[in-house]
């Protein structure tokens, strides 16, 4: 297989613009007329939706935690399939991983994998001189990552840049580019980070357009081209659904069950891999709007509720009356449904008392504290996803608290980093605040896909 070239945009710290520069950098080579592929480290979701603005293709996560260092680089092949170009963004600081790991799931352990340059962003709004200092920490810390280059952001002046420029002169790493402070590239953010680009696509667009300039005036992207080239070949296949299922997508001629799967501006978390694994067990995958659609695609015999912000459009999720009708009557009749975390919330009997689906026997309400990280997992019992006894890993990312009525069955037993129950399994229904990556288990969406056939 021909080398993808490929690059990884990280950073000595989170807020230091690895986003703006990787968006950025996706959206200009995109208009040079390169097939772009946009990546990102972690489970993040957010990250990936502007990332398929700037691409014109599904952004998708690289996670070493939740599907295993394995899949890395096939689940990035699989990505950039016929591209000239991929970009994957870090997260966090360069080094920073999984709690209590050492290096798994960091920027650095991707980068290592896919045998991939790094490109480090830095924030220089506040240093000068010791950049040099920085950077060769960065560089010099682990001699299997390779740092190519430096991109200085939050740049205060032509001054400025001659200062930081001569500082790094010395270190051997060049700088790539220089990016000024330009609050129009800025996003907004509330209590989970950047408001996903769904929720505000044509500000998004704009944003993205604003990155992209910045970056085509600021950087050096015949350099950073010529970097992304110098790659050799990631090892490894293509991961590909129907290999992971270990069959074909279902008998000749015979149509599949209907799965429908949330999206719109309330649910936009959701891994592109798990449709792409439905279809391959067979499913017809149709996607549908809880803010706007009053009925659920016809033919469904199963359902997905993925991840997103149900909390901010509760009014609007909850003055769709018909469509909770809907929802609660298919889940009450036994057919399939898997809701992850916002999905938990839309089933529940209120969310900060205004009524949902009523499928769950509990209350949801906004909290004070976040709720964040990995998390090591066994299923408690038998369920549309998974046998008992079966072991995942998930992330939990939520600032709401469900509150469950009496003799709730849970869903999971985590087992780290904290003993505790959480979830629901109720007849057909799966409902957990755990996000969990089918590719690293793809028998779930295998045993879905039957029950949708059966039930």
């Amino acid at each position: 297989m021909s080398p993808v070239p490929r690059l990884v945009v990280a950073a000595p710290a989170s807020g230091s613009g690895k986003t703006t520069v990787a968006t950025g950098l996706m959206a200009a080579f995109a208009a040079r007329g390169l097939a772009v592929s946009p990546h990102k480290v972690g489970p993040d979701y957010i990250d990936p939706g502007y990332h398929a603005l700037a691409a014109g293709r599904t952004g998708r996560n690289l996670d070493a935690y939740l599907c295993g260092p394995e899949l890395v680089a096939p689940l990035f092949l699989h990505g950039a399939r016929g591209c000239g170009l991929a970009v994957v963004e870090g997260v966090m600081g360069l080094y920073d991983g999984a709690a209590g790991q050492g290096e798994l799931a960091s920027t650095a352990h991707v980068a290592k994998l896919l045998r991939a340059p790094v490109v480090l962003v830095v924030d220089a709004s506040s240093q000068s001189r010791s950049v040099a200092a920085l950077v060769h920490g960065f560089a010099s810390w682990d001699p299997e990552v390779r740092i190519g280059g430096v991109i200085l952001n939050k740049v205060a002046s032509d001054r400025h840049e001659a200062l930081l420029r001569e500082a790094l002169d010395a270190s051997g790493v060049p700088v790539l580019g220089v990016l000024r402070r330009a609050a129009r590239m800025d996003t907004p953010s509330r209590h989970l980070g950047l408001v996903p680009a769904a929720e505000r696509r044509a500000a998004a667009v704009d944003a993205v357009a604003a990155m992209a300039a910045a970056v085509s005036e600021g950087c050096d992207l015949d350099a950073l081209l010529r970097l992304a080239r110098s790659a050799g070949a990631v090892p490894g296949a293509p991961w590909d659904p129907a290999e992971a299922l270990a069959a074909a997508a279902g008998p000749a001629g015979r149509r599949g069950p209907v799965v429908a799967v949330a999206g719109g501006p309330a649910f936009t978390f959701s891994y592109a891999e798990h449709a792409e694994l439905l279809a391959a067990a067979g499913a017809e995958v149709v996607t549908f709007d809880p803010l706007r659609d009053e009925k659920l695609p016809a033919g469904t015999a199963g359902l997905v509720v993925g991840g997103g912000f149900p909390e901010v459009y509760a009014a609007e999720l909850s003055a769709n009356e018909p469509l909770r009708e809907a929802v609660a009557g298919l889940a009450l009749g036994g057919a399939p449904v898997a809701a992850e975390c916002a999905g938990l919330l839309y089933l529940c009997r209120e969310l900060d008392g205004r009524p949902m689906c009523g499928v769950l026997d509990a209350g949801a309400r906004m909290g004070e504290r976040l709720t964040l990280g990995y998390r090591e997992a066994v299923a408690v019992g038998d369920s549309v996803l998974a046998v008992a006894g079966t072991r995942t890993r998930g992330h939990e990312f939520h600032r709401t608290v469900v509150e469950p009525g009496a003799g709730a069955a849970p869903a999971w037993g985590l087992t780290a980093p904290v003993r505790r129950v959480e979830g629901f399994v109720q007849q057909g229904v799966h409902a957990s605040y755990l996000h969990t990556h089918w590719a690293a288990a793809p028998g779930a969406a295998r045993r879905f896909v039957e029950r949708c056939r059966t039930s």
